[in-house]
């Protein structure tokens, strides 16, 4: 399971995203960037075959890969994105997320009140 990392207070801080979620073997390590009511920042390390299990959210939540190379299934569909890339995974839709090779990304939560 992911493991978490206490919040901290970033804001107005310069970040290099490497250091602050480090790979470690057979694990998915997750540090929260930015904890608010309107939303959330959090810097996830996927090790090689590791992953999130299928489940919904209640708001879009936008991945960017930052490292390395991930299965996407949005509804049933895999997509498969690298370093560069992003995608909008749509609220109540299941999504799961696996490591098609070590990845690190950045989760984007967005609440709305649509």
């Amino acid at each position: 399971m992911a493991q978490t990392s206490k919040p901290q207070n970033f804001i107005g801080t310069s970040l290099a995203y490497k250091d602050l979620v480090a790979y470690q073997k057979h694990s998915v390590v997750s540090k929260q960037i930015l904890n608010k009511k309107a939303g959330t920042l959090t810097l996830f390390a996927f090790d090689k075959g590791e992953g999130l299990s299928e489940h919904t959210a209640p708001y879009d939540a936008t991945v960017m890969i930052l490292d390395g190379q991930a299965e996407i299934r949005i509804g049933g569909k895999p997509r498969t994105l690298k370093k560069g890339e992003m995608i909008i995974m749509p609220s109540g839709i299941p999504h799961s997320l696996k490591a098609v090779q070590r990845f690190k990304m950045l989760l984007i939560m967005i609440r709305s009140a649509e």
